[in-house]
């Protein structure tokens, strides 16, 4: 039986409002995502501020991979054996 978007979205709801873990990663997402919103609103990036721009795009990937991880983790631990 596949797992419908709403069923993740009420794992990823779940594990928000009882993870720290997913808490910490939800935060981290959420601050690299208002760096680089920051950086967009520049009209020119500098060799640095592209550079960081690439850097800040590599960590929230990493951090939403891992909440991903998370989640599908949750979903197995909820399934019916």
């Amino acid at each position: 039986m596949p797992i419908l978007p709403q069923d993740s979205q009420a794992i990823r709801e779940q594990l928000l409002a009882s993870s720290t873990e997913f808490q910490r990663l939800a935060l981290e997402h959420s601050r690299y995502e208002a760096q680089l919103e920051q950086l967009s609103k520049h009209p020119y990036l500098s060799a640095e501020d592209l550079q960081l721009q690439a850097m800040l795009k590599k960590l929230k990937l990493r951090v939403k991979d891992e909440m991903e991880h998370l989640v599908a983790q949750q979903r197995r631990e909820l399934a019916p054996h």
